[in-house]
């Protein structure tokens, strides 16, 4: 009976996690596809994919993380049935993430020169800075498509995203088919035709889901006749608030991946490019809990406007079980197919890259062992982080994250990741211990949080 007040729970669960995990495993899955694309030309290009999407995910982590601010916040307007505080929510919230994201895309063109300085592969760095300064003029229209996407889901709206996504991510596939190899008349691009596809995608994904949202009776009023330029300093002061800390979260635990990248350039273009493999196989799991974790943040955000703390606990806990049994049961796929899930990447009968392959695909299997030890760490870190957030506790978890990943994570992976002690392998031990240090402290605070929030509201009742 104790078991099944949380298991009761699932069908809810599923059902609002499943159409964002379907859309973040399409995104995922475009990713897988076009590394196998890329692989295909070569481990060097595999290794300049890997560079440049490194330095173009700290970026985009800066607008995801600062986007979900405005989830809880129309979450909790939604429960209370205010809709003009849900269009303020969105409307500041949109503002602030078309800023951000030409910042992010000016930045990060403006640091591309700075590949040359980092101690890379001179033929992965000439290959990646074309490819990446195309990425960095896509972060814009993300970021913005990412607010729409916040505020949608924050409405319990999470299909829409989901289909623009899958929309964005089949044009993506199409584009990159016919840019990387000359398709059907169009010049053969090779890793810069995988940056073109990414950049009309995602101006599609954004232009899309606004469509979608303008067409629904419970959003077209809340996404149309917006004034733009009629702020209120006090909403712009909260989504700051709550999108600062969150944007700061994200950033802590993808430059952590950033850095295990070119760590992993530093031993090497092989290293390197197993390590993406690697990296791409465990973003494929990660999807499934970041999508339950939007859900965490949905069902604490409702149960926190409607006050019901007991609900709120209950529900997360629920949640966090639900991960915790799927993330065991991909630890377990990835043991049993550690050895074969690499060779998809690569071409191994071109005989003239034969050595180089091998090398990575062996490289890239001792890897996925860590892997699956180490995603089990990573969706219940998620999961937890979702539910604060949904409680609009950020400043807390922000700190966790950085001792998580910097004072513990970091010192690990680069001290094990030498190239005379475990290489590639201990670096991915750094992770692991990052990722489970931040499950444990994130758990502790949502755990101590929820308790008061009981203990006090039972006091005034």
């Amino acid at each position: 009976m104790i078991l099944q007040q949380y298991t009761s729970e699932f069908k809810t669960n599923w059902k609002l996690a499943a159409p964002v995990i379907l859309g973040m495993l399409g995104h995922a899955l475009v990713g897988f596809v076009d590394n196998i694309m890329v692989g295909q030309l070569g481990t060097a290009e595999l290794a300049a994919s890997s560079l440049g999407n490194s330095f173009a995910f700290v970026a985009m982590s800066v607008g995801i993380g600062f986007s979900t601010a405005i989830t809880p916040l129309v979450a909790e307007a939604d429960a209370e049935k205010d809709a003009k505080k849900a269009k303020s929510s969105f409307k500041h919230g949109l503002v602030l993430c078309t800023a951000l994201g030409l910042g992010m895309f000016l930045l990060t063109y403006a640091a591309t020169p700075l590949l040359h300085y980092m101690e890379q592969p001179e033929e992965v760095v000439k290959l990646t800075i074309p490819y990446l300064q195309l990425v960095a003029i896509s972060l814009f229209p993300l970021i913005v498509f990412q607010g729409f996407k916040q505020f949608s889901d924050g409405l319990s709206m999470t299909r829409y995203p989901m289909y623009s996504t899958l929309l964005g991510n089949i044009v993506n596939v199409v584009l990159n088919y016919v840019l990387i190899f000359g398709k059907f008349g169009f010049p053969e691009m090779g890793i810069v035709g995988a940056a073109y596809g990414t950049l009309v995608s995602r101006f599609i994904m954004w232009f899309h889901l606004w469509w979608l949202l303008r067409g629904k009776e419970k959003s077209k009023l809340l996404v149309t006749n917006i004034e733009l330029f009629v702020l209120d300093s006090q909403m712009i002061k909260k989504i700051l608030r709550l999108g600062f800390p969150s944007a700061l979260q994200m950033v802590f635990e993808t430059s952590i991946f950033t850095i295990a990248i070119w760590l992993s350039g530093m031993l090497g273009k092989n290293p390197q490019a197993a390590n993406q493999i690697a990296l791409n196989m465990s973003a494929i799991t990660f999807m499934v809990a970041l999508g339950l974790s939007v859900a965490s943040m949905i069902r604490v955000g409702n149960q926190k406007g409607l006050k019901d703390f007991k609900e709120v606990r209950r529900i997360a806990l629920s949640i966090f079980y639900m991960t915790a049994i799927l993330e065991i049961v991909f630890a377990i796929f990835f043991i049993l197919f550690h050895k074969e899930l690499p060779k998809l990447y690569l071409d191994m009968g071109e005989t003239a890259n034969l050595v180089d392959n091998t090398e990575v695909v062996l490289l890239a299997a001792k890897l996925l062992l860590v892997v699956a030890v180490f995603q089990i760490s990573d969706g219940i870190q998620v999961v937890v982080l979702g539910a604060l957030r949904g409680l609009q506790d950020v400043m807390i978890p922000t700190v966790i994250t950085f001792i998580s990943y910097w004072l513990i994570g970091f010192p690990v992976s680069y001290f094990l990741g030498a190239e005379e002690v475990y290489g590639s392998f201990g670096i991915w031990i750094g992770l692991w211990a990052g990722l489970t240090a931040a499950a444990i402290l994130l758990y502790l605070r949502f755990n101590y949080l929820t308790n008061k929030l009981i203990k006090n509201n039972h006091g005034t009742t």
